[in-house]
């Protein structure tokens, strides 16, 4: 198990490698810079000494290799850059609204999991039942319906109409500013959650050795608990991990909706103004968030099913 574990992480550096080259490549050709976006709003004219002398100063005209290197360097030290906006250490500004992404994340993944679990499960013991139907048609729903769009209609009902729940805005990290954003990010794990977990269960309902459970006696009490469950608990884990990485990433959209003062918010405030160092630490950062959890998740599946070590 240790020998599987230590072959997983160092899977990690090589990709976090790659990544963080490609992410240089991109923003280092992209159109438009940092300096040019001062005077994007028409307000101020571009005056051409003052955008070559900030140019200089943010170390932009050297040459491209001689910037990779520096990147690199950097990198190497855990060194993100500093901001071109607000000339902080790219790190600490990540660290400051790291905390609410999280909050934002496990929430909508608790969420999925309390609601999607059980569903797909019960809808996969009664096939063909009305419980079945309406799981699937709110599975179909929520994977289809756009995330941005849920968030409004749940900020008019709740927030508008009802007055349950503020409409956004992160306030003081209270339980009722977490709910809106939680839930509408939520729904589309919950809803792949809710049809793996049947598609799984249905699968291990028809192998061979629950029917011999059955045969020898077993209620069907002990066999979903004792066979049913655990033979379907690798596919739900696998499916918890992917999608629970990717949160981080999924909640950009969330994030600015809501007014979430999260990474997500932060990577998309960069890239409106051409922060590019901010930009490529926040996009890295959310890439080696999604490889540790399914490094995590990987060793949480082989201890479920040791023949993935041997794989």
């Amino acid at each position: 198990m240790l020998r599987f574990a230590l072959r997983r992480n160092l899977q990690i550096v090589p990709t976090v490698i790659v990544v963080a080259l490609l992410i240089f490549v991109i923003f280092s050709v992209v159109p438009g810079s940092f300096a040019a976006s001062l005077f994007a709003d028409g307000k101020r004219a571009a005056d051409p000494q003052m955008m070559a002398r900030l140019t200089q100063e943010l170390g932009l005209d050297k040459p491209l290799m001689e910037r990779f290197v520096t990147y690199v360097t950097d990198l190497a030290r855990f060194d993100l850059g500093t901001s071109f906006r607000t000339r902080q250490p790219v790190i600490d500004l990540i660290n400051d609204r790291m905390w609410a992404s999280l909050q934002l994340a496990i929430a909508a993944m608790v969420f999925a999991v309390l609601v999607g679990v059980p569903l797909g499960f019960l809808a996969a013991l009664r096939p063909g039942s009305v419980l079945d139907t309406v799981t699937m048609i709110g599975a179909v729903s929520g994977l289809s319906m756009p995330q941005f769009w849920l968030g409004l209609l749940m900020m008019y009902v709740f927030a508008l109409q009802l007055n349950w729940l503020p409409s956004f805005g992160y306030g003081d990290g209270s339980l009722q500013n977490l709910i809106l954003p939680a839930v509408t990010l939520g729904v589309t794990p919950l809803a792949l959650l809710a049809r793996t977990t049947r598609a799984g269960v249905l699968d291990v309902l028809n192998a061979d050795f629950i029917r011999t459970a059955h045969s020898k006696g077993m209620s069907e009490a002990k066999v979903v608990r004792w066979h049913v469950a655990r033979n379907a608990l690798v596919l739900i884990v696998t499916t918890v991990g992917l999608q629970f990485g990717s949160l981080i990433g999924q909640a950009v959209v969330i994030e600015k909706l809501f007014a979430w003062p999260g990474i997500g918010s932060l990577l998309v405030d960069s890239v409106a103004i051409r922060d590019i160092p901010v930009v490529q630490g926040t996009i890295l950062v959310i890439v080696l968030w999604f490889l540790i959890i399914n490094t995590a998740v990987d060793l949480i599946y082989a201890a479920i099913d040791p023949r993935i070590k041997q794989e």
